[in-house]
């Protein structure tokens, strides 16, 4: 479901800004400034973060959280051990994933690939996402005024440790919709606002619950 990242074999002890433009880095943080331009922004062993109104290509990361500022832009955003948060209005043009960590889009943040993880919740507060979202087991809750296009898919997980009654919980609000079908792998608890529109419900029927 994810694609591990194979970033930074070479060896850089410090934030390096080559004449492509890039800015990486093994052990430690990055900030790319508000207003900054430039082109991939790698570490290995720390978060990074865009500021507001910033430009980047991707954004990668494996033990480090990610977060977009308000306006910022990016060309993809993956981390393996870490948080996403794409702030207010910040657009990342490909996808958004993580293995172990939440993704958090505030309102006006869209995305037009594909937004996945492994273990962690979901929290999308009127954004938008264009290539649907992925989890294994993750909580999503798509609040009022978000909009999915490409549906959602809540993967069976493998392993012994696996117990049937860790069912993650889908709250998708009235006011939100999702184009495209909901794909339960596995049982989840599905609580649907009134307003909400969603597509075909598929797989594992969801214990349904209706939102006050």
């Amino acid at each position: 479901m994810i694609r591990y990242l194979s970033v930074l074999l070479y060896a850089v002890s410090a934030v390096a800004l080559g004449s492509s433009g890039n800015l990486s880095k093994i052990n430690g943080s990055i900030e790319v400034e508000p207003g900054q331009q430039v082109g991939d922004v790698e570490t290995v062993n720390g978060s990074i973060s865009i500021g507001s109104d910033a430009r980047v290509r991707g954004v990668e990361t494996v033990n480090g959280s990610v977060r977009l500022e308000a306006r910022a832009e990016a060309e993809s955003v993956e981390t393996v051990n870490g948080a996403v948060a794409i702030g207010e209005n910040a657009v990342v043009t490909g996808e958004v994933s993580t293995v172990n960590g939440k993704m958090t889009l505030l309102h006006g943040a869209r995305v037009d690939g594909r937004v996945e993880n492994v273990n962690g919740a979901f929290r999308l507060e009127g954004a938008a996402v264009r290539g649907g979202l992925g989890t294994v087991n993750g909580d999503l809750f798509i609040g009022a005024g978000s909009v999915v296009d490409g549906g959602v898919l809540i993967e069976k997980p493998s392993g012994w440790h696996w117990s049937k009654t860790d069912r993650p919980r889908v709250t998708i609000e009235s006011g939100a919709t999702v184009n495209g079908a909901l794909r339960f792998d596995r049982e989840v608890d599905l609580w649907l606002g009134a307003g909400a529109v969603v597509g075909a419900i598929e797989g594992v029927q969801p214990l349904r619950h209706a939102l006050p």
